[in-house]
């Protein structure tokens, strides 16, 4: 059975910094694309990041460009998103998703055909 799943969410102040899992059951991330998203109430899914597992390719929105870091543990089975520098409007629920497989990184969500249940982060003083 695919399964993903996301931890690492919480509450963070302004300027600080967390790091999400995206952990995979079922299946090897090797040949898939992995990509960050999220939603904040009221608003659309946003794509945030993603990861060719095949090549290392990577992608990130504008929005998160210099501040969110994707990286990968093949061991692990796991995919990472280190984001730094947060603000209060990165406050969503934050999901990762899977494509493929040989798919490559894109950060639109109706490619994806797994999706995780979401972790929240609320960034607030």
């Amino acid at each position: 059975q695919v399964q993903l799943v996301e931890s690492g969410g919480g509450l963070v102040q302004p300027g600080g910094s967390l790091r999400l899992s995206c952990a995979a059951s079922g299946f090897t991330l090797d040949y898939y694309a992995i990509g960050w998203f999220r939603q904040a109430p009221g608003k659309e899914r946003e794509g945030l990041s993603c990861i060719k597992n095949s090549d290392g390719t990577t992608s990130y929105a504008d929005s998160v460009k210099g501040r969110f870091t994707i990286s990968r543990d093949k061991a692990k089975n796991t995919v990472y998103l280190q984001m730094n520098s947060l603000k209060p409007e990165d406050t969503a629920v934050y999901y990762c998703a899977a494509d493929g497989p040989w798919s490559d990184c894109t950060l639109r969500a109706p490619r994806y055909d797994y999706w995780g249940q979401g972790t929240q982060v609320t960034v607030s003083s």
